[in-house]
């Protein structure tokens, strides 16, 4: 398909992270661009501001006359919806262009030099830090971005097409549409057992992905997977590798050791040795394309970060509200050795909510051993996302299985209360479904109560 052909760009789900960069994207690329989701959110507004259309009401009514041209007009959708949705109906019925949201962004970066991050967890982060390296020296990149970049304020960085950085999702085998110059593959924990069946299966999608390099490309790999490419790590004999790390200020100082120099008094702000990590592999695939190393450095030392990884939101001598994505129980314990660093002497109280039925049972043991490290929690119950529930998987099940004696399972309602009950100095949210809501109402209490 030839996307200068068309003129009219359909989103069902347009309020998704990946769907709306690409929607940005396109709108940037004058094209007209409407689009469906069920909720309106603060993403959906800022679509609304920049002058795309967005609907709310599952009609076909809703679809412009203009978009009736089948020729001129792209459907894109997210595995998110629904079959039985009406409008994706409709257009499947009369033979329009219909695409998963993966396989546009395969289309769009086909022609371009592309750098494509992959794994079970860091991918967000990593390509947000490889986006902006890039974009600070001046590379013409487009960056499709699976979070709401700080630093922009966007999921999508426009400097120019020559040059893709985008997010390789491993769900749905998504990911398996790209064709990368340049890939990482950050983790290859087990996720995605929905989708999957089996850890086995997901290494195997792993291991395809790597095989979509286009010839003469370059593999870069967390050093102790099993895959053959450029390793990093710290404090280890990688290709890349982070040495003498100290924290000065709240900040991580390091030193890089690459194949052919060592980068001195390195500087980056986010916690977390998962995010040196992070930083690390971005920084490798941007010296690897040949961007300055001087540059690069200055350029780590400005990132501000992804919205809901680690963000803070209260920090005072008192008081620190911090809230986090992560959603798997590697990922929690990221963010808990994270605040340890940081807060070595203070309680810390943890408010998670569960992100899908399967997750959690598949993963019940590993989140129970994750959460009981926290001084004190919070259960909040599962939230299914595109799921039905599954007969016994509740978060009664999981607070059962959590060592804590300082645990308890509450209502969204009764949150507040909850957490105006703890003396806790650290308030730490984390999950991936719609606790980041409650962020807005946590955050206003608390400012004002302190």
């Amino acid at each position: 398909m030839n996307l200068n052909n068309i003129h009219n760009i359909y989103f069902i789900g347009v309020g998704g992270i990946g769907m709306s960069a690409l929607a940005r994207y396109f709108h940037a690329n004058n094209k007209r661009v409407v689009g469906y989701d069920k909720t309106q959110t603060e993403i959906t507004d800022s679509l609304v501001a920049l002058g795309i259309e967005v609907h709310f009401e599952d009609a076909v009514d809703n679809i412009p006359v203009s978009f009736l041209d089948i020729e001129k007009t792209l459907v894109v959708y997210t595995p998110a919806i629904p079959k039985n949705h009406l409008e994706l109906s409709y257009f499947s019925a009369r033979k329009y262009r219909v695409l998963k949201r993966s396989q546009v962004l395969g289309l769009i970066t086909e022609n371009t030099f592309c750098l494509a991050v992959a794994g079970t967890h860091g991918k967000t982060t990593t390509t947000s830090i490889l986006g902006h390296l890039m974009n600070e020296c001046d590379v013409p990149i487009t960056a499709f971005l699976g979070g709401i970049s700080e630093n922009y304020n966007s999921n999508l960085i426009l400097n120019g097409t020559e040059v893709s950085v985008v997010e390789a999702d491993e769900f749905d085998r998504s990911f398996l549409t790209l064709s990368p110059d340049f890939a990482c593959i950050t983790s290859m924990d087990a996720d995605h057992l929905d989708i999957y069946g089996d850890p086995s299966e997901l290494k195997k999608s792993f291991e395809d992905f790597s095989k979509r390099l286009k010839p003469n490309g370059k593999l870069f790999i967390r050093n102790s997977l099993p895959l053959q490419g450029i390793t990093y790590g710290i404090e280890d004999n990688s290709d890349y590798s982070i040495q003498n790390i100290k924290i000065e200020n709240g900040s991580y100082v390091f030193e890089v050791k690459t194949p052919k120099t060592i980068l001195e008094n390195v500087q980056f702000d986010l916690p977390g040795r998962h995010n040196l990590l992070n930083a690390l592999i971005a920084l490798a695939m941007a010296l690897e394309y040949g961007c300055s190393a001087v540059l690069l450095v200055k350029a780590l030392a400005s990132y501000k970060g992804v919205k809901r990884r680690f963000t803070y939101h209260i920090k005072t001598d008192d008081l620190v509200f911090i809230d986090d994505y992560a959603h798997h129980p590697k990922e929690i314990n990221a963010v808990h050795q994270a605040v340890r660093e940081m807060y070595p002497n203070k309680k810390v109280l943890a408010v998670f909510q569960p992100h899908l039925y399967s997750r959690t049972r598949d993963f019940i043991d590993d989140f129970a051993v994750s959460l009981s490290q926290f001084d004190e929690l919070i259960l909040l119950d599962i939230y299914p996302a595109r799921e039905l529930p599954i007969e016994g998987v509740t978060s009664t099940w999981l607070l059962n299985k959590i060592n804590n004696k300082n645990k308890q399972l509450v209502s969204k309602q009764e949150l507040l209360s909850a957490i105006h009950d703890s003396d806790a100095q650290i308030i730490l949210t984390i999950g991936a479904g719609d606790i980041g809501e409650q962020v807005k109402r946590i955050k206003k209490e608390f400012s004002i109560a302190g």
